[in-house]
């Protein structure tokens, strides 16, 4: 009795998704063998603008542009998308002769885009077109062009915007990783520009942003009865309690794991001090470390939390596994 799994039967629908599929990957792959001087010029423009890059494209080309400048900004080159109908009704103003201007154009003859280019020339602000057609009117007037050309579209009717788009896309996302290699933009410059995400708050968050203090920092004194290290642990809910010496620096600490140790080695509490059961001598953080290398140590000893000192190893604060998980460290 064979259990072979019958092969998958196609249909028009799959197959035209395939052809699309196909069609738009061979559009990006020719994009790697046109890649010419215009696109280091491009980059060098980039690189030497003091202002912004001013992304525009009307119709498909603008919502392409508005990725390819939100792509840009986030990855270390300060951008933003100009609609280029509201930039001769005004909106003109907001591109300065400091900035640069990437306009898309897969015909390259688009009048709301090319009605800008005697207005960027009398500024003297640098032009970088992508089009489809290096023989255009944008690319001619460009101080650097970028080919996107693509041999046809995915439409059937060879009509709507799918393979160029796809194509220029492509080709902005080449453009923003190639100017953030030149720029040895790292995963924390990334992570400032966009602190709300997971990679930001692993990356920004400290254990000072998230760590008890003052009042809500457990703490006894060394030498105090077991009764009061465990009334602590329970008034504050954080598992543990820091344990001090009399000059402040943190000697141990006593955790809800070591309550169940001393349960099952003590059959009496009343005489205990916590000297007597107390982990010695604890784990311990600095207070300006990162809060995902804390979940580290924390995973690595198998704990959920933490005492925080200063430098000379005095607590400053407590942080729990809870803290993390609801700062969306982890």
């Amino acid at each position: 009795m064979t259990t072979d799994t019958p092969p998958t039967r196609s249909s028009p629908l799959r197959d035209s998704a395939r052809r699309t599929l196909q069609l738009e990957q061979q559009a990006i792959t020719a994009l790697v063998e046109r890649l010419d001087e215009g696109f280091d010029r491009a980059c060098e423009l980039i690189l030497a603008c003091r202002g912004r890059v001013v992304v525009t494209g009307m119709g498909k080309s603008g919502h392409i542009a508005g990725k390819v400048a939100a792509t840009l900004a986030s990855t270390g080159t300060p951008a933003f998308f100009v609609h280029p109908g509201e930039a001769s009704h005004g909106d003109l103003g907001m591109i300065t002769p400091g900035d640069v201007v990437l306009a898309l154009s897969n015909s390259g003859e688009t009048a709301e885009v090319t009605a800008l280019l005697p207005l960027l020339k009398r500024m003297g602000t640098p032009l970088i077109s992508m089009t489809g057609r290096p023989g255009s009117t944008l690319a001619r007037h460009a101080d650097a062009h970028l080919d996107a050309a693509v041999d046809r579209e995915a439409c059937p009717l060879d009509l709507a915007p799918t393979s160029s788009t796809t194509a220029s896309l492509a080709l902005g996302d080449a453009l923003a990783v190639a100017l953030l290699e030149s720029r040895g933009f790292t995963a924390e410059d990334f992570a400032r520009s966009h602190p709300g995400g997971s990679l930001g708050k692993r990356l920004l968050l400290r254990v000072a942003d998230l760590m008890h203090q003052g009042s809500r920092l457990p703490s006894v004194p060394l030498g105090s009865p077991l009764r009061d290290a465990l009334l602590e642990i329970t008034r504050q809910g954080l598992g543990f309690t820091c344990v001090v010496d009399v000059d402040g620096r943190l000697s141990g600490v006593y955790t809800d794991g070591d309550l169940r140790r001393t349960l099952d080695q003590h059959s009496d509490l009343s005489g205990l001090r916590v000297d007597d059961v107390m982990t010695r001598p604890g784990k311990r953080v600095a207070a300006d470390i990162l809060a995902a290398e804390a979940v580290r140590i924390m995973e690595d000893n198998r704990i959920t939390a933490l005492a925080v000192v200063d430098d000379d190893d005095r607590p400053v604060g407590a942080l729990h596994m809870h803290d993390l998980l609801a700062s969306g460290v982890i």
